[in-house]
């Protein structure tokens, strides 16, 4: 019995040891430091939004990157999907209900400058709860708060995808 005790503390003491080696050799990029961090313009374009999902996310990537009226400059493209589901399962009597919203963003880079780059795309999802109540205007300034919420958690989550992507 003491031979296995012994056997597991120098087998737990080995893998002590060897972690730190072995996690020396992963090349771990952080997004908050270094050039993209120091310096975030990218000089990209961007589409026309045809949503206010679309909209709020371009504003919140043109806010972080900084816009370009280049022809060259790279184009960003989003296509954003918003949809509320009810959280709870059973039925209830009261009359507020829980309800999440889930906006899944695509972002898709296209090279403008005659290279044979192909285009990146990166895809999305943030949810955002609110409750409904029972109340038209309420519920409709509710779902529309929640919304434009889990629009900007996903435009920041697409932020951090392309800045992880182009940090490689």
């Amino acid at each position: 019995m003491s031979w296995s005790k012994a056997l597991r503390h120098s087998v737990l003491a080995g893998i002590m040891l060897s972690l730190p080696v072995a996690l020396g050799a992963c090349s771990f990029s952080p997004v908050y430091s270094g050039t993209l961090a120091a310096q975030p313009g990218l000089n990209l374009a961007y589409a026309k939004p045809t949503s206010r999902l679309q909209q709020i996310i371009y504003q919140e990537l043109a806010l972080r990157f900084g816009r370009s009226d280049s022809q060259t400059a790279p184009l960003v493209t989003v296509s954003a999907i918003g949809s509320a589901a009810e959280m709870m399962v059973t039925p209830t009597t009261n009359p507020a209900k829980p309800l999440m919203v889930t906006v899944t963003a695509t972002l898709t880079i296209t090279a403008r400058d005659g290279s044979d780059t192909p285009p990146r795309s990166f895809t999305r999802s943030a949810t955002a709860d609110y409750t409904r109540s029972g109340q038209v205007m309420a519920d409709n300034a509710a779902a529309e708060n929640a919304a434009e919420r889990a629009a900007r958690s996903a435009a920041e989550s697409l932020r951090l995808a392309l800045l992880a992507a182009l940090s490689r």
